[in-house]
This record gives C-alpha cells, sequence and structure tokens, in this order.
C-alpha cells in the first residue's frame, strides 16, 4: 500500500523477488499517472488496439498496466493511494485486490 511515492506497508510472501516489487512499482505509476486501476488501462489499450508506449507515450519498463494496482480514493478528496498485489498471474493479482478491498469494506457477495 502506498500513499503517493511513499510506501506505508509492505508484505513479500516465501517465493517473491525484486522482481515482484519492480512490478509493484510500475503498475502503481499507471495508477498514479491514469487515475484508474492498472488492469482498467490494459484492457482500455487493448480494447483500442495500441499500447501505453503508443497513445500515451510512457515507457512499458516504468509502466505495467497489467492487473493487480488500484487506487485508494477517498470521497471528497480523490485519490490518495494505491494498493498492489504482484506474483499471480495478472487476473489473479487483480481478483486478489478486488476480493481483499471487498472485504475491508464488508462488501462480501
Amino acid at each position: 500500500m502506498s500513499k503517493g511515492e511513499q510506501r506505508l506497508f509492505h508484505h513479500a510472501l516465501p517465493g517473491t523477488s525484486k522482481d515482484n516489487e519492480e512490478w509493484v512499482q510500475r503498475k502503481n505509476r499507471v495508477v498514479r499517472h491514469f487515475l484508474h486501476s492498472s488492469v482498467y488501462m490494459g484492457t482500455y489499450y487493448k480494447l483500442h488496439n495500441t499500447d501505453i508506449l503508443q497513445k500515451s507515450g510512457l515507457d512499458p519498463a516504468q509502466y505495467a498496466t497489467h492487473g493487480g494496482a488500484f487506487p485508494i480514493i477517498v470521497r471528497n478528496t480523490g485519490v490518495v493511494g494505491t494498493v498492489t498485489v504482484s506474483g499471480l498471474p495478472q487476473r489473479e493479482d487483480h481478483a486478489f485486490v478486488v476480493s481483499m478491498l471487498r472485504r475491508f469494506l464488508n462488501m462480501e457477495l
């Protein structure tokens, strides 16, 4: 979990590596830049037959439009940070964050 560029919480499970940390940073950059989830932006580019470099001029080595990063939005304030997961296939990263946010917000379906 991050607030802007500041890391507030980080937990690495066995089997993760520095690569996962780099994925987290790349996904977070997407969220901070576009104020949408990373999977939203990946889906947007796919639907428009383009990518982050062609459409936005952003280096894909620095920005990852793969699932797993979400903006933390506070009503009447806007985006205040991100929550991000890396280590599973991107759709599973996305689904994991969604399930944890629902649980946190007591919105379990």
